[in-house]
């Protein structure tokens, strides 16, 4: 286990797996455990992997100051980190949230940023789902043995009736592209789901511009900027969780930008389809 401080001096995680050029790894949640992402389905026999726990996240200690987990304001973790790893220059990999401090970091640190991996990307700037999307991946999905208790938790969610949590776990099997053991295994481990409950509303929020006494940003509301590092953006056919439109919005954004959906998978394209994916994001890294 690997402390180092953050920005302000908040004290921040991360753990390496594998060697060779620095990949580091974002989670999303927000507020997961960063060892859910795994080795990525292998990519730490390419490169050094360095899984990242966002403050408030996972083993990284919770700020003094909530504001300060807005994904803008994390775009500082992250560069304080590179140095910290003694890195000229980054691989970025971001998954679902955490594609938000991604893109952000690489648009106020371009120098820093040799690639960027945006792995079924929630948007560019915020949440950005197509309703109808969404809601057409999931009836797909009507005739598996799952589905009418899952529909019926997606209604109770839509209409505000019912425990959340509760309800949010019985839609998982729409996030998956298949909903078997190893889907159910990796969904529910407690030790690794988002922890801190006022996490989301902190991450997305839209504060004024304020900054801490050292000048950083503490999260004011940003909006899309283009990233120029060549950037690859990976959806999955059938995630019902955010869909394929919040990728293809962020593939159009940046403009070197190559966008894959993948068949048959879902939110976590990386256990489902782990050699797959890691040709692809392997692939990418090395023509970076």
């Amino acid at each position: 286990m690997t402390i180092f401080p953050g920005y302000d001096g908040t004290a921040l995680h991360y753990e390496q797996l594998g060697d060779g050029e620095t990949l580091v790894a974002i989670p999303g949640g927000p507020g997961a455990d960063a060892r859910y992402l795994g080795d990525l389905g292998g990519l730490d026999a390419r490169r050094r992997l360095v899984r990242f726990d966002p403050r408030g996240c996972g083993r990284s200690a919770t700020p003094a100051d909530r504001a300060s987990c807005a994904f803008a304001a994390q775009a500082a973790d992250v560069e304080a980190l590179r140095e910290h790893l003694g890195a000229d220059r980054i691989d970025l990999l971001g998954h679902s949230a955490g594609a938000l401090t991604a893109q952000r970091y690489a648009a106020e640190f371009p120098h820093r940023v040799r690639s960027l991996v945006l792995v079924t990307p929630v948007g560019r700037a915020a949440r950005e789902p197509d309703p109808a999307e969404l809601a057409a991946l999931r009836a797909a999905r009507a005739d598996e043995p799952w589905y009418p208790d899952a529909a019926e938790a997606d209604a109770l969610l839509a209409a505000g009736a019912g425990d959340p949590a509760a309800l949010a776990g019985r839609i998982t099997p729409f996030f998956w592209g298949t909903w078997n053991e190893r889907a159910r295994t990796a969904a529910f481990d407690p030790e690794l789901a988002p922890a801190a409950p006022w996490m989301r509303e902190a991450f997305y929020a839209s504060t004024s511009t304020n900054t801490s006494a050292d000048g950083v940003g503490l999260g004011g509301r940003v909006g899309p900027e283009p990233v120029a590092a060549p950037v690859l953006v990976v959806a999955g056919e059938r995630d019902g969780m955010i869909g394929t439109a919040p990728a293809r919005l962020v593939a159009a954004l940046h403009p070197n930008a190559r966008l894959a959906v993948l068949p048959g998978v879902g939110h976590r394209p990386w256990v489902e389809d782990p050699a797959g994916f890691a040709a692809l994001v392997g692939g990418f890294l090395d023509g970076a």
